[in-house]
């Protein structure tokens, strides 16, 4: 099984690679678990599920009685291996969902009952579950620590054209090798063209990241989004992109 988190600057597209490389992974067969942890939470949209599951954090009594609430004994081990299936919700192609959260943090970090359960729950997905696992995170890696990485197979970074979404990927991969993630795979999305994909890949050169693939820049995902379909339902030249990206990664697992 693979575990792949999804990563970077927001607004890239990471959510619509998500969504679709899950659904493709489930159309071949295998068990997926999707899992919303980006605060915008708008994985349930890419993956055509119409009814999301409420954000884990919302359940407060839960997160006290597993983790510790104000008045009880702060638990850095909290029991999740009922979540997902108590929590999560399945949609097309059988791919289940799972939504995070939020957590508000302070000052140097939240260490609190929500970030303890939060991250139980991860390194029980990651290290655990007998799933392709696909994980729709934020810029940075706050959900992943070193406990988790050594099984997460890749970090997926999502590039658009322009300096800051290529300076964010660079971040992202510094932060994720200091925490142990060692492998990485860039997607430029919205490319223009060939000459410009180019470009990109030579700036990429300085982080030492490589490019498994490129997404052109398609009308049909705006269409998708505005007909509240999910992308994988509008067979343009984006999703065909994105498919070959998959069985790239599938080719890996086989």
């Amino acid at each position: 099984m693979i575990k792949i988190a999804i990563s970077g600057k927001g607004g890239v597209g990471k959510t619509t690679l998500s969504g679709t490389l899950a659904r493709l992974f489930a159309r071949k067969g295998y068990d997926v678990l999707a899992i919303d942890a980006d605060p915008s939470m708008n994985l349930a949209s890419a993956l055509g599920i119409k009814n999301p599951p409420r954000p884990l954090t919302e359940y407060k009594e839960l997160i006290d009685e597993r983790a510790g609430g104000p008045a009880g004994v702060f638990k850095l081990n909290p029991k999740v291996d009922d979540i997902v299936d108590k929590f999560g919700v399945t949609g097309p192609d059988n791919v289940k969902l799972l939504v995070m959260g939020t957590v508000e943090r302070g000052g140097s970090g939240c260490m609190c009952p929500a970030s303890s359960f939060l991250k139980a729950l991860m390194r029980h997905v990651i290290l655990k579950l007998n799933s392709v696992v696909i994980l729709d995170m934020e810029a940075g890696v706050e959900h992943l620590g070193r406990g988790t990485t050594k099984g997460i197979d890749y970090m997926i970074i999502v590039v658009e054209p322009g300096t800051r979404s290529i300076e964010t990927a660079g971040r992202i991969a510094e932060l994720g090798r200091q925490i142990g993630i060692d492998k990485f795979g860039i997607v430029i999305n919205k490319a223009g063209n060939e000459v410009e994909v180019l470009d990109i890949e030579e700036k990429l050169k300085v982080f030492d990241l490589p490019v498994i693939g490129s997404i052109p820049f398609d009308n049909d995902l705006i269409r998708a989004d505005l007909d509240n379909i999910s992308p994988i339902e509008r067979n343009g030249t984006a999703i065909s992109s994105i498919i070959t990206i998959f069985e790239k990664l599938s080719n890996k697992m086989e």
